[in-house]
């Protein structure tokens, strides 16, 4: 999709690049890994990744190795969770970063199930995007950028505000350092997705289960890299990136995704009507080439009809790039709602206990758009 823009501004791009340093936090995430690639192969002067997943860290590595080799730079991964006394510590060791580019999130809808996932969604989208734009303003950093979603845009679950409220963070952060960011759609097939689901179930031999009146709009891991690359090196201050739909980019339906999924490997749907019976037929539908699915009308809290990428008060540019739009943001007048949260949210870690009514209201004061979509059931009620 974003071809045609990286070969365009590619001079600016490996100038930027070309020995300066990088601190990639979650950069072993699906979108992370392709990001830290996007680096890689232009010869940063340092690149250090920091994320909790040991194992994708190592398969990173190991990837990086076997396809693009070694650059004359430092490279490094480290196993640090970036809200923990070790990543302070390591911070505190070295010299600052040139780019600081912050991939980590919890993007799970059904994290927001229970107030103790609930709020650790708060720690890792918020709290620790706060701790590290810091850094990059002690540090006084050339650029920060974090990673956004779509689903910022008038959002309909508490990970889609969460996203909103970082946002407003960096835009207050802005003052001081220079801040960009990106929302786009769903990645295809990156880990913990529907689709990455479809391949674990062919994998195990067993039924897909999907809704059938939701639609997403998807891109690849490696568009993914490079609209945040494109947004973190040639974005100015207050600056997010998007993807601008057109001919590659369209609204699906999971039922069409998983149809061509299941054709690609030899398959053809059999549309079942319950959970039961698509468990039951997959020993019966395998031998003839055909896979049990059970489509459904969505009844799980915080689910989107569809998806979109900004709100009609938002200043647009899309003439600049190709296939990218950009928002440009204007400082805005005050930060008191930000600050607010930001101290109604310690004032509950301070206590230790707080309930989901708590953190509902405080996102609610802070993003008066978010409109949740109650349900009595959670996605991990569904197959």
């Amino acid at each position: 999709m974003f071809s045609r823009n990286v070969e365009r501004e590619k001079d600016r791009l490996a100038e930027r690049v070309d020995g300066a340093t990088f601190l990639v936090l979650g950069g072993a995430g699906s979108i992370g890994q392709q990001v830290v690639r996007e680096i890689f192969a232009r010869k940063p002067g340092s690149l250090h990744v920091v994320d909790i997943s040991e194992n994708n860290l190592v398969e990173l590595v190991r990837d990086l190795r076997s396809s693009l080799g070694y650059i004359p730079g430092d490279f490094k991964t480290l196993p640090l969770d970036c809200g923990s006394p070790e990543f302070d510590s390591f911070l505190k060791a070295r010299k600052p970063y040139d780019y600081i580019l912050n991939l980590s999130a919890l993007k799970h809808v059904r994290s927001e199930k229970d107030p103790y996932t609930l709020m650790r969604m708060i720690r890792v989208n918020i709290l620790n995007t706060e701790s590290t734009v810091a850094y990059a303003i002690r540090s006084k950093s050339r650029k920060y950028f974090a990673v956004s979603t779509d689903k910022a845009v008038n959002p309909a679950n508490a990970m889609g505000a969460t996203k909103r409220v970082m946002e407003l963070c960096l835009l207050r952060a802005s003052r001081q350092v220079p801040v960009s960011t990106a929302r786009f759609a769903n990645v295809a097939f990156s880990d913990g997705s529907l689709l990455h689901g479809f391949r674990m179930r062919l994998q195990k031999r067993q039924p897909i289960a999907a809704p059938r009146d939701v639609r997403r709009y998807f891109m690849t891991a490696e568009e993914a890299g490079q609209i945040c690359l494109m947004s973190c090196l040639l974005g100015d201050n207050r600056e997010l990136f998007f993807p601008k739909p057109g001919q590659e980019l369209l609204l699906t339906d999971f039922p069409g995704i998983a149809t061509r999924f299941l054709n690609s490997q030899g398959y053809e749907v059999e549309a079942c009507s319950t959970e039961e019976e698509a468990r039951r037929r997959i020993d019966e539908l395998l031998p003839r080439k055909k896979w049990p699915c059970y489509f459904f009308d969505s009844d799980t809290q915080g689910e989107k009809e569809a998806e979109e990428f900004f709100s009609p008060d938002e200043d647009v540019d899309l003439d600049r790039f190709l296939d990218i739009g950009v928002i440009r943001n204007p400082l805005p007048a005050d930060f008191t709602r930000v600050e607010e949260f930001l101290a109604g949210i310690q004032k509950l870690l301070d206590a230790g206990r707080w309930d989901k009514g708590d953190l509902a209201e405080l996102l609610l004061r802070t993003v008066p758009e978010f409109q949740h979509k109650a349900a009595g059931r959670s996605l991990d009620d569904r197959m």
